[in-house]
């Protein structure tokens, strides 16, 4: 019998947890708006990345290389001196009028989640307006098994929910809501 194959074989069945054991899962979220205004109109007010005025919880955005790939941004949230989060943007198209970037840094204390990337996108809708569609994936604020409940999947899912649906929000009462 091959000695690497007993070892291993051996190993598996001394240490059990180490076979079944893993990190977290990765997870997604997507939200949809449908507004009044055409795509052109709301592109205009999301479309540039160095601008994230638009959201409620943005106090104030920085920017570097507008809307370049690499470009990046600076979120103050809340009010002046309140929570960063650093942002990279990675793919960019004015024609179909969709951004994606990736959380570089914030503190899982701000928004529970790690590796996050996200992709932004409006689309015509079907008998006028618009359709904002903001997706994520992420893995939970804590990387290892057994996280607190403030860093676990639930806390992640609940948090990127809640900026998307806040964002969004924003939009509609904006734009106004499609008929």
């Amino acid at each position: 019998m091959n000695r690497r194959f007993l070892l291993a074989a051996t190993t598996a069945l001394l240490v059990p947890g180490l076979v079944w054991a893993h990190g977290p899962t990765r997870q997604k979220v997507t939200l949809t708006a449908e507004v009044a205004a055409s795509p052109e109109e709301v592109w205009a007010v999301v479309g540039n990345f160095d601008d994230m005025s638009w959201h409620p919880a943005v106090f104030a955005t920085e920017g570097n290389g507008g809307n370049k790939i690499d470009a990046t941004r600076l979120l103050t949230l809340g009010q002046e001196g309140g929570p960063k989060i650093n942002e990279i943007l990675y793919k960019y198209s004015a024609e179909k009028m969709s951004y994606s970037y990736r959380i570089t840094e914030v503190a899982v204390e701000v928004l529970p989640v790690t590796n996050y990337s996200s992709h932004l996108t409006v689309k015509p809708r079907d008998g006028g307006g618009s359709i904002i569609e903001w997706r994520g994936a992420f893995y939970r604020g804590y990387p290892n098994n057994d996280p607190p409940a403030e860093l676990n999947d639930e806390a992640a899912i609940a948090a990127v929910t809640g900026v998307y649906q806040t964002g969004l929000d924003a939009l509609i009462e904006r734009f106004g809501a499609a008929s």
